[in-house]
């Protein structure tokens, strides 16, 4: 591989008129530059980045860990921040948590030891000690999608309120009448905060959400179907299915269909976090989307902010009801409702 000595010794310069040339230095002539730029083209010279992030400090790389990459939605949030990033001259190392607080420690130490510029994170837990410890030291960092209450770290998520009383007021004009939930992890933000609004929103109908409503997942398919078994076990199932993520959705109807019930005939589903498959599904399903693609471009503009000196901002977009048929045009049993 070529050597910056050997560029210099190409173009007839020196090593540190080289150097200005490839940091953009303003004091090196236009024939002097173009003679350099011929040489590193000619040579294939490539700027060992190793020893520039010595230099000056940085890696002009970011990390980014991610709750499930199986799951589409942190996917598509994965691709939107490489995106963005690399529109910004930075490189992204990412790293899957499985939704596993070890897995997601373990991405974290890599990465700061790798020494990242920045740290884009969606928390698997509310706790890290290593999480709180990096931002207590100061580590530029930016919460995406979920965060950990009560930690100066700016946030980038969505505000689904609106869409859940948009999604039970589609709901309850259908004359549905008992309504459940699959929640995910209450130690994640995302977890607690989804069963919180659809407990308000059927309250503004004079809905309770009973326990037994109630069923815990993980943000993971099998949670979802085993959720669903207990739902469909009970003496009065609900009418409706609401799972708080769409790998949870996928598993509901996968139990339903076990059953041999049909949705939404026998059941309505619906679900948080809109993927292209459920456009797919049969019936296709009725979902809360997120600006996915709005808050991986915000996130690393936060953190590039953080980054390069400049006071980053927390922000919050609004998501948005999806209707499609999965939750039918009229219930079964409209004689129980009442």
């Amino acid at each position: 591989m070529a050597s910056i000595k050997d560029v210099a010794a190409e173009a007839g310069v020196s090593v540190a008129t080289v150097s200005r040339v490839l940091n953009s230095h303003p004091s090196v002539s236009p024939a002097a530059r173009a003679r350099v730029l011929a040489a590193v083209e000619s040579l294939g010279y490539r700027p060992n980045a190793v020893a520039r992030s010595l230099r000056t400090d940085q890696t002009r790389t970011l990390g980014l860990v991610i709750s499930d990459v199986l799951n589409p939605y942190f996917t598509a949030l994965a691709r939107s921040v490489e995106e963005a990033a690399r529109a910004l001259g930075y490189s992204v190392i990412i790293g899957n948590a499985d939704e596993r607080p070890e897995l997601q420690d373990h991405h974290v130490r890599t990465l700061l030891d790798r020494r990242i510029d920045g740290l884009l994170v969606s928390p698997t837990d509310g706790g890290s000690p290593l999480i709180l410890d990096a931002a207590r030291s100061g580590t530029p960092m930016v919460f995406v999608d979920r965060w950990i209450p009560g930690v100066d770290v700016p946030v980038v998520r969505a505000d689904g309120r609106q869409a859940v009383r948009d999604l039970v007021a589609h709901l309850h004009g259908l004359g549905h009448r008992r309504l459940a939930i699959i929640a995910g992890p209450a130690a994640t933000t995302t977890g607690s905060e989804r069963v919180e609004a659809f407990r308000e929103a059927l309250g503004a109908y004079g809905l309770e959400l009973p326990e037994a409503y109630i069923g815990q997942g993980d943000f993971q398919a099998d949670s979802g179907r085993r959720a669903t078994e207990r739902f469909l076990a009970l003496p009065e199932p609900p009418q409706v299915i609401f799972a708080a993520d769409n790998l949870m959705a996928l598993g509901a109807l996968d139990a339903i269909r076990a059953h041999g019930l049909s949705v939404p005939h026998d059941i309505a589903l619906a679900a948080f976090d809109d993927i292209p498959w459920f456009v797919h599904t049969d019936p296709p399903i009725t979902a809360i989307a997120q600006p996915t693609g709005d808050l991986g471009r915000a996130a690393v503009r936060a953190l590039a902010d953080r980054i390069e000196g400049r006071r980053p901002q927390s922000v919050t977009l609004p998501a948005r009801l999806v209707v499609r048929r999965s939750c039918g045009e009229s219930p079964t049993d409209l004689r129980s409702n009442t």
